[in-house]
């Protein structure tokens, strides 16, 4: 269902971060429900969560202000995206206690005004600041079978938020991550850089995890750390050996000769011109060549013949 959240918060939408913290403070308050027990308390409750989680972001809050719900929920169309790499859809965790505990630093919203006398307790919570890290962010990263077979070094500038030096405002900063792509890296390798997600009061920075998906390549296929070949021959070739040149990801030219008859099944493996190996990039896997033999299409009686008695032989 559709909502203005800044309505929920009952606010304007000239609104300050300060009164967004006072408002969200006010209405969390009235409507927990381990003091408010009036039918329909806990949706609100849920709502003003999601309303604060919201607006209390700069990143989302200005999302929001620009394409509405549907824009943070649905994703930043592409052309406002920076690149697409942080423009993914805002769902929110489902878990108002979270909010309200990250907010007043605990269960207790009094905890700030404890004296050596009896603290004062909400309901039945608990007074206590308990930081918990925010779940990790994963994002992909797109890289070159040559750049998984030499290694090389990527930079990718993230936007996060940064607390000030006051301990209560935040503002959005620009930050350069280096990913130093070690020779033989798989598809699935996780690059974790800790804690380098937004900052926040009472919460600990998300890890930032990067994973590694790696792009087609237009001449081999890579099967963990062995690289696939696949060579067209006729008919002809598979029978009377040819040879295959093979130009390496390193660059060099193998010219390898194939004096076997090539049957469906037939392989021709390289030892050790294959992938380095990430644990040690001095060993290599191997190049499998494989092939693919080309039937003609038709043959004349006098070309069947012919092979009839170029294989009339006995084994």
């Amino acid at each position: 269902m559709s909502s203005d959240y800044y309505e929920t918060l009952e606010i304007n939408r000239d609104a300050t971060d300060a009164d967004i913290k006072k408002a969200y403070r006010r209405l969390a308050l009235k409507f927990h429900p381990s003091s408010n027990r009036e039918p329909g308390s806990s949706e609100t409750f849920v709502q003003l969560g999601e309303a604060y989680d919201v607006l209390s972001d700069p990143r989302k809050k200005a999302t929001y202000d620009k394409f509405g719900e549907e824009g943070l929920k649905g994703g930043v169309p592409a052309e406002f995206g920076s690149g697409g790499a942080w423009s993914s859809k805002y769902v929110y965790h489902g878990n108002p206690d979270k909010t309200f505990r990250q907010f007043f630093g605990g269960d207790n919203p009094f905890a700030d005004f404890y004296t050596n006398d009896a603290p004062m307790q909400l309901g039945g919570l608990q007074p206590g600041v308990v930081k918990t890290q925010d779940s990790p962010i994963e994002r992909d990263i797109h890289l070159s079978l040559d750049d998984l077979f030499h290694g090389c070094t990527k930079k990718i500038k993230i936007s996060r938020r940064v607390m000030n030096e006051d301990g209560n405002a935040s503002s959005i900063k620009d930050k350069i991550l280096t990913i130093n792509v070690k020779p033989g890296w798989k598809e699935g390798t996780r690059i974790v850089f800790s804690k380098e997600g937004d900052q926040g009061p009472n919460s600990i920075p998300a890890d930032i995890v990067f994973i590694v998906r790696q792009k087609s390549h237009p001449m081999f296929v890579r099967q963990q750390d062995d690289l696939m070949y696949k060579v067209e021959i006729s008919l002809e070739m598979a029978l009377t050996g040819f040879s295959v040149d093979v130009q390496t990801l390193d660059g060099r030219l193998l010219r390898i000769p194939i004096n076997d008859i090539v049957h469906p099944t037939y392989r021709k493996v390289l030892t050790g011109e294959g992938m380095p190996l990430s644990q040690d990039p001095s060993q290599r896997g191997d190049l499998i060549i494989t092939f693919d033999v080309q039937f003609p299409e038709k043959l004349s009686a006098e070309r069947k013949q012919l092979i009839k008695q170029a294989l009339a032989f006995k084994c």
